[in-house]
Protein backbone atom coordinates (compact mmCIF):
# COMPACT_ATOMS: atom_id res chain seq x y z
CA UNK A 1 0.00 0.00 0.00
CA UNK A 2 1.34 3.56 -0.95
CA UNK A 3 1.00 6.70 1.34
CA UNK A 4 -1.85 7.79 -0.72
CA UNK A 5 -3.32 4.68 0.17
CA UNK A 6 -3.35 3.16 -3.06
CA UNK A 7 -2.60 -0.81 -3.29
CA UNK A 8 -0.62 -1.17 -6.65
CA UNK A 9 -1.85 -4.38 -8.39
CA UNK A 10 2.27 -5.62 -9.32
CA UNK A 11 3.29 -5.65 -5.30
CA UNK A 12 5.97 -2.65 -6.38
CA UNK A 13 6.83 0.16 -5.59
CA UNK A 14 5.25 3.07 -7.62
CA UNK A 15 7.93 4.96 -7.72
CA UNK A 16 10.23 2.21 -8.88
CA UNK A 17 11.85 2.56 -12.22
CA UNK A 18 12.49 -1.28 -12.75
CA UNK A 19 10.36 -2.78 -15.95
CA UNK A 20 7.90 -5.28 -15.15
CA UNK A 21 7.32 -8.74 -16.44
CA UNK A 22 3.86 -8.35 -17.73
CA UNK A 23 4.68 -11.45 -20.19
CA UNK A 24 4.96 -15.06 -19.03
CA UNK A 25 7.51 -17.80 -20.75
CA UNK A 26 5.21 -19.66 -22.87
CA UNK A 27 5.39 -23.15 -21.33
CA UNK A 28 6.01 -26.17 -23.31
CA UNK A 29 4.32 -29.29 -22.87
CA UNK A 30 6.21 -32.24 -22.49
CA UNK A 31 4.90 -34.19 -25.79
CA UNK A 32 5.88 -30.77 -28.08
CA UNK A 33 8.85 -29.80 -29.61
CA UNK A 34 9.68 -26.13 -30.07
CA UNK A 35 9.53 -24.64 -33.71
CA UNK A 36 12.90 -23.62 -34.97
CA UNK A 37 13.07 -21.02 -37.60
CA UNK A 38 15.46 -22.01 -40.73
CA UNK A 39 18.59 -20.38 -40.37
CA UNK A 40 21.04 -19.19 -42.99
CA UNK A 41 22.66 -22.55 -43.08
CA UNK A 42 22.62 -22.29 -47.10
CA UNK A 43 24.25 -19.49 -46.88
CA UNK A 44 27.50 -20.63 -45.29
CA UNK A 45 27.22 -24.24 -46.96
CA UNK A 46 27.72 -21.84 -50.50
CA UNK A 47 30.11 -19.69 -48.62
CA UNK A 48 32.54 -23.11 -47.62
CA UNK A 49 31.78 -24.29 -51.51
CA UNK A 50 33.16 -21.27 -53.09
CA UNK A 51 35.84 -20.97 -50.60
CA UNK A 52 36.93 -24.62 -51.56
CA UNK A 53 36.85 -23.62 -55.08
CA UNK A 54 39.06 -21.13 -54.72
CA UNK A 55 41.66 -22.37 -52.88
CA UNK A 56 41.98 -25.23 -55.09
CA UNK A 57 42.05 -23.18 -58.19
CA UNK A 58 44.81 -20.89 -56.63
CA UNK A 59 46.60 -23.63 -55.01
CA UNK A 60 46.37 -25.38 -58.61
CA UNK A 61 47.83 -22.38 -60.32
CA UNK A 62 50.77 -21.66 -57.48
CA UNK A 63 51.72 -25.32 -57.79
CA UNK A 64 52.17 -26.08 -61.64
CA UNK A 65 52.96 -22.21 -62.55
CA UNK A 66 56.47 -21.59 -61.69
CA UNK A 67 57.74 -24.42 -63.14
CA UNK A 68 56.17 -23.39 -66.64
CA UNK A 69 57.92 -21.22 -69.27
CA UNK A 70 55.44 -18.43 -68.90
CA UNK A 71 57.30 -17.67 -65.32
CA UNK A 72 60.07 -16.17 -66.68
CA UNK A 73 58.11 -13.65 -69.31
CA UNK A 74 55.35 -12.90 -67.03
CA UNK A 75 54.79 -9.37 -65.33
CA UNK A 76 56.40 -9.23 -62.25
CA UNK A 77 59.73 -11.03 -64.03
CA UNK A 78 60.25 -7.71 -65.49
CA UNK A 79 59.07 -5.26 -63.10
CA UNK A 80 61.89 -4.14 -61.60
CA UNK A 81 63.27 -1.82 -63.87
CA UNK A 82 67.24 -0.31 -63.79
CA UNK A 83 70.68 -1.75 -62.32
CA UNK A 84 68.62 -3.98 -60.16
CA UNK A 85 66.92 -5.71 -63.38
CA UNK A 86 69.62 -8.21 -63.84
CA UNK A 87 70.02 -9.33 -60.15
CA UNK A 88 65.90 -9.36 -59.98
CA UNK A 89 65.46 -11.59 -62.64
CA UNK A 90 68.19 -14.01 -61.60
CA UNK A 91 66.20 -14.07 -58.18
CA UNK A 92 62.88 -14.59 -59.96
CA UNK A 93 63.91 -17.70 -61.88
CA UNK A 94 66.35 -18.69 -58.78
CA UNK A 95 64.12 -22.47 -58.43
CA UNK A 96 64.56 -22.27 -54.55
CA UNK A 97 61.69 -19.49 -54.96
CA UNK A 98 59.50 -21.34 -57.43
CA UNK A 99 59.60 -23.60 -54.85
CA UNK A 100 58.22 -21.24 -52.53
CA UNK A 101 55.63 -19.91 -54.98
CA UNK A 102 54.44 -24.01 -55.40
CA UNK A 103 54.48 -24.18 -51.85
CA UNK A 104 52.00 -22.00 -51.24
CA UNK A 105 49.98 -23.89 -53.65
CA UNK A 106 50.43 -27.24 -51.64
CA UNK A 107 48.67 -24.95 -48.85
CA UNK A 108 46.17 -23.49 -50.53
CA UNK A 109 45.23 -27.28 -51.85
CA UNK A 110 45.71 -28.47 -47.87
CA UNK A 111 43.12 -25.76 -46.70
CA UNK A 112 41.13 -26.76 -49.75
CA UNK A 113 40.75 -30.70 -48.98
CA UNK A 114 40.33 -29.56 -44.76
CA UNK A 115 37.64 -27.47 -45.77
CA UNK A 116 35.72 -29.92 -47.83
CA UNK A 117 36.16 -32.67 -45.07
CA UNK A 118 34.98 -29.88 -42.21
CA UNK A 119 31.90 -28.81 -44.75
CA UNK A 120 31.30 -32.54 -44.57
CA UNK A 121 31.78 -33.44 -41.34
CA UNK A 122 29.38 -30.85 -40.01
CA UNK A 123 26.46 -32.31 -42.03
CA UNK A 124 26.18 -35.30 -39.80
CA UNK A 125 25.06 -38.95 -40.71
CA UNK A 126 22.12 -39.60 -43.11
CA UNK A 127 19.13 -41.04 -41.61
CA UNK A 128 17.38 -43.02 -44.23
CA UNK A 129 14.09 -43.72 -44.74
CA UNK A 130 12.47 -47.61 -44.62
Amino acid sequence: MHESGIVDPGGGDANSTAPENTTAPPEQTAGTTPVVPPGPGWFQRLSSILFIIFCFELGLFLLIYPWTDGWADNYFAWAVKGSVQPAWHSFWDNSYVRGGISGLGVVNLWIAIAELFRLFSRRGPRKFKN
